[in-house]
């Protein structure tokens, strides 16, 4: 596909060879957006782990200290007093079978899944539907709870869920270009600390392979993986 003019005008400030660190990188992402609207910064992180052995996969969560710039719908499985307390943290959606039922019918108005553990019988009805698309609660990643005005209040704040692909890569939305590049950075570090904290003891060799962040529209920057190692060794 053949390249708009917009974005080889972006890619001309972006220097391919250079390795930038993270104070520079936040600052060129933003000179290189040219959407009209405000784009997701992303950041992409190649891991030196094999996500085919279970003792290697990478799965967590974070909460970006600024947010991520999106209004969040969540969607939280409960009955009983967990039901009024899910109401009263700001939850979108709460029920039972009764969303279940929506949700075979073709119902998705809604970015993120909460549930009770005593429900979780009622959410694999629809698994195989919210599985795909990484909506599928999780003990792992603390969708799967009892501590539901905790979990909904961290959400609402900006936590997101990570975990990495086949291709031994992770991805996650670190801000919007509206964002200082103080924010992204507080954010994008955020991410990072949690990450590294979660190297597999059988991951062997060098953890952080790569870095890499854009806006939707932008090109790619790449980060200086060996100073990032560095400054987020433990």
């Amino acid at each position: 596909m053949k390249a708009g003019k917009k974005y080889i005008e972006a890619r001309k400030k972006i220097d391919p060879a250079k390795r930038y660190d993270l104070d520079e990188a936040m600052v060129a992402v933003k000179e290189a957006a040219f959407a009209k609207f405000d784009e997701t910064v992303d950041m992409a992180v190649r891991l030196g782990v094999n996500p085919k052995k279970s003792d290697q996969m990478v799965r967590g969560s974070v909460v970006l200290p600024y947010g991520t710039g999106k209004k969040v719908k969540i969607l939280v499985f409960a009955k009983g007093e967990k039901e009024k307390e899910a109401r009263d943290a700001g939850a979108d959606y709460v029920g039972g079978d009764e969303l279940v039922e929506k949700i075979k019918s073709g119902w998705m108005d809604f970015d993120r899944v909460v549930a009770t553990p005593d429900m979780m019988g009622s959410v694999g009805k629809v698994g195989k539907i919210l599985g795909p698309r990484g909506l599928m609660p999780n003990p792992k990643t603390g969708t799967v709870t009892f501590d539901i005005a905790q979990v909904v209040s961290d959400i609402k704040k900006g936590k997101v869920d990570f975990r990495v692909e086949k291709a031994g890569i992770v991805h996650v939305p670190i801000g919007k270009v509206s964002f200082t590049p103080h924010q992204l950075k507080e954010n994008a570090s955020a991410f990072l600390e949690t990450l590294v904290r979660l190297k597999p003891p059988t991951s062997k060799g060098q953890y952080i392979k790569g870095i890499a962040i854009s806006s939707t529209m932008g090109p790619g920057i790449r980060l200086d993986a060996a100073k990032i190692r560095n400054a987020f060794r433990r």
